[in-house]
């Protein structure tokens, strides 16, 4: 009945749980996320966060899986980091990239006169390199949603995306 899940906590990383906030600290940083859910029930035990409900149902069950991954996540954010890396693309116009503090400009792209912006999260470094971009973090969410914000400013309407391939794509995740 119910399903519990445990999550090792690796030395070196403190965590701690205070009402529903679960904050986690290591060598690269801390962060700090809100994992309240009805029915759940969240604590730490023998070196393990653990996520237990008494539940059967599916969406307790669903989001018990949801809180082990985020937990997970935020343990691998703050000893390893996470690293994506994007390319840069084009083929008439060379694309220039200027950083200016939260946001990426992107200027000349497919001729245009107008620069297209990206915005950068908070806690997220951009390093540009010759044709490359790298974004980096320790938490993934925020990793993930600025190189989707750097991939969507560069998409293309109205022109066939099988002849225009130009543009800014994830190349690599993790």
């Amino acid at each position: 009945m119910g399903i519990t899940r445990k999550v090792r906590i690796p030395s070196g990383v403190n965590v701690t749980l205070e009402g529903g906030l679960l904050t986690v600290s290591g060598p690269k940083g801390r962060l700090i996320r809100d994992i309240r859910f009805p029915q759940i029930d969240l604590g730490i035990e023998d070196g393990c966060i653990v996520i237990s409900t008494a539940s059967d149902k599916k969406r307790f069950l669903a989001m018990s899986g949801t809180l082990e991954a985020h937990a997970k996540n935020m343990i691998r954010g703050v000893v390893e980091g996470y690293e994506y890396r994007m390319k840069v693309v084009y083929s008439h116009f060379p694309i220039q990239l200027k950083l200016q503090g939260d946001r990426l400009e992107i200027n000349n792209f497919l001729g245009e006169k107008q620069p297209r912006v990206a915005k950068i999260l908070e806690g997220v470094t951009v390093r540009l390199g010759n044709d490359e971009v790298i974004i980096s973090g320790i938490d993934k969410e925020k990793v993930g949603n600025t190189a989707a914000n750097i991939e969507h400013a560069t998409k293309i309407t109205k022109r066939d995306p099988r002849v225009f391939q130009d543009g800014i794509y994830i190349t690599e995740r993790a």
